[in-house]
């Protein structure tokens, strides 16, 4: 039994992320092994597009360059990671905490950024077209040089006196 268990732990960790994605293999992940093969992955430098990354722990970690276009990366922690010219178009990070991360030229175009935490995030140049920011909170970040943002997408978000906007743009009070 246990050699059995050792083996598939073995075979999880040797197994391509992509090989992982919703995409591939039809759904969610559930086996929990493969879960954490994936994020090990992750952790060790690998892009992972389309990829289940749910609740996926990134905190203090850099991302930077990496691809993560239509991954779900719901309820993740990102806070005062490094995602530089990231790829999330078209990611789930809706709850995901990225409390003081920089995300400087990230692409989070038509991203799901619904109750995300992005308080004191720096995000200059980082692209925004056809994300949800729907009750994300914006409080000090760093939004001045954001690419694509509109006024519309502010309005569902909030954010505080601290929170830096392009030239015209306001945000709601959290």
């Amino acid at each position: 039994m246990k050699r059995a268990a050792l083996f598939a732990c073995l075979f999880a960790l040797t197994t391509p992320a992509f090989a992982q994605a919703p995409a591939a293999t039809g759904g969610p992940i559930t086996n929990q092994a493969e879960r954490d093969a994936i994020a090990a992955r992750v952790r060790g430098g690998a892009s992972c597009a389309g990829c289940d990354l749910f609740q996926i722990d990134l905190a203090y970690q850099s991302v930077a360059g990496r691809d993560f276009t239509g991954a779900r990366i719901r309820q993740a922690d990102l806070s005062l990671a490094t995602a530089d010219r990231a790829r999330f178009r078209g990611a789930n990070l809706s709850l995901t905490n990225f409390f003081g991360a920089r995300l400087s030229g990230a692409d989070l175009s038509d991203a799901n950024l619904e109750g995300a935490t992005l308080v004191g995030a720096y995000l200059g140049g980082a692209r925004f077209g056809g994300a949800v920011l729907t009750g994300a909170n914006l409080s000090g970040a760093e939004l001045a040089d954001a690419v694509g943002l509109t006024q519309s997408q502010l309005s569902t978000a909030c954010g505080d006196a601290a929170t830096t906007l392009p030239a015209g743009m306001t945000v709601p009070a959290c």
